[in-house]
């Protein structure tokens, strides 16, 4: 029976609730200042609700949110996404992770794991801990969690000790169940893939638990586009997805935001994927198919 996975990154949800100048006396300064300079034109709040309309009427099984819902961790901007998470579904059916951007000042990550709670527990879990495990049918969802604060102008990730060690213990437990396993981190995880200030610091962990316990697919945002790429896994090479920030307008000929679709099925011994990007255009266009292909050989 197919499984169909769904997955939205980067909302950057807006516009900005009301800002108080208190609010301002941190990193913040800097992300209202681009937000206000850039990113206020270059996301649309108009682009994301089509996408989801249309995520939604592609019927997933699941869907996994890959990070950044907010722009400067206000606490408004965790309810604001909070109630956008429940237009998704029910917490059962929908995955989320943090990204850089939801970790953004000291005090975030309390904020953030309080308001999205259900969306980020593991199976029989009451609190949240990365990471953390998820079962649908024959997939296995693990989730990680590179979200830190970091300095101005920074927007790097990291995943720690305890977490890659544990990434690979869990891994490799599910891949002996025969277990599809979709492992979601915000930070792309392939070297030298993102800028210096936007890297994951010890992505060698995370690359070295992929290569010693393996995984069907590995998912991501934070770069902004639709990327794919591939990890060493000791039974071949895993593939590493990256989508584009639901929220972007077209611009310049380049298309906006999209998501992606997998859809998984078991073949033989192992699995199939087959990938579908929807996304927009133009501006004001319609929702449509920007590309189809198989993930596997």
């Amino acid at each position: 029976m197919m499984f169909r996975l769904a997955q939205i990154s980067d909302p950057h949800l807006g516009p900005l609730p009301k800002v108080a100048w208190t609010d301002l006396a941190s990193k913040r300064a800097f992300g209202w200042y681009n937000w206000r300079r850039n990113r206020a034109r270059a996301f649309a709040p108009a682009v994301l609700n089509a996408l989801t309309e249309d995520m939604l009427a592609g019927r997933p099984d699941h869907v996994a949110v890959t990070g950044d819902l907010v722009n400067l961790g206000l606490s408004e901007e965790f309810d604001n996404a909070r109630a956008w998470l429940e237009n998704l579904g029910a917490p059962e059916d929908v995955t989320v992770i943090p990204g850089n951007h939801d970790a953004y000042v000291h005090g975030a990550i309390e904020e953030f794991t309080e308001a999205w709670h259900p969306y980020m527990l593991g199976d029989e879990a009451r609190e949240v801990h990365f990471p953390f495990i998820r079962r649908r049918r024959n997939v296995a969802i693990v989730a990680l969690s590179s979200a830190v604060p970091t300095a101005p102008l920074m927007a790097t990730g990291e995943i720690g000790g305890g977490q890659a060690a544990a990434l690979a213990s869990r891994l490799a437990a599910l891949g002996r169940a025969a277990l599809f396993r979709v492992v979601l981190i915000h930070h792309a995880p392939v070297a030298k893939s993102s800028h210096w200030h936007k890297r994951l610091v010890d992505g060698d962990l995370f690359r070295q638990a992929i290569a010693e316990a393996g995984a069907e697919l590995i998912l991501h945002g934070h770069n902004h586009k639709t990327s794919i790429a591939h990890l060493p896994g000791p039974k071949g090479p895993v593939p590493v997805v990256g989508v584009a920030a639901a929220s972007k307008l077209p611009h310049d000929g380049k298309p906006g935001g999209s998501y992606l679709s997998f859809d998984i099925e078991e073949a033989g011994a192992g699995f199939t994927i087959r990938m579908t990007e929807r996304g927009v255009l133009t501006p004001g266009g319609a929702v449509e198919t920007l590309s189809e292909q198989s993930l596997t050989e």
